[in-house]
């Protein structure tokens, strides 16, 4: 019984030998190595929206989508 109460000493006493920084740092290593797919997955659509986003605000992609090249065709706009 004394032996296994010094096996959990020693494992919890190596954790705390590290500092709350490193600690810290680990937890979010781990975190982000689990979530990894869901990370980028979420990246990738804020970035698209944010190039459409400033792409389609600028006026003349706005006109390429409201005129038709070649005078009225089906669209009377």
């Amino acid at each position: 019984m004394a032996r296994n109460d010094t096996r959990q000493v020693r494992t919890s006493g190596s954790k705390r030998n590290e500092s709350a920084l490193a600690r810290v740092m680990n937890e979010v290593f781990a975190f982000v190595r689990f979530a990894e797919f869901e990370i980028f997955f979420i990246l990738f659509f804020l970035i698209a929206f944010f190039f459409f986003k400033n792409l389609t605000s600028r006026p003349e992609y706005s006109q390429i989508l409201v005129k038709k090249p070649g005078g009225a065709d089906f669209w009377p706009y």
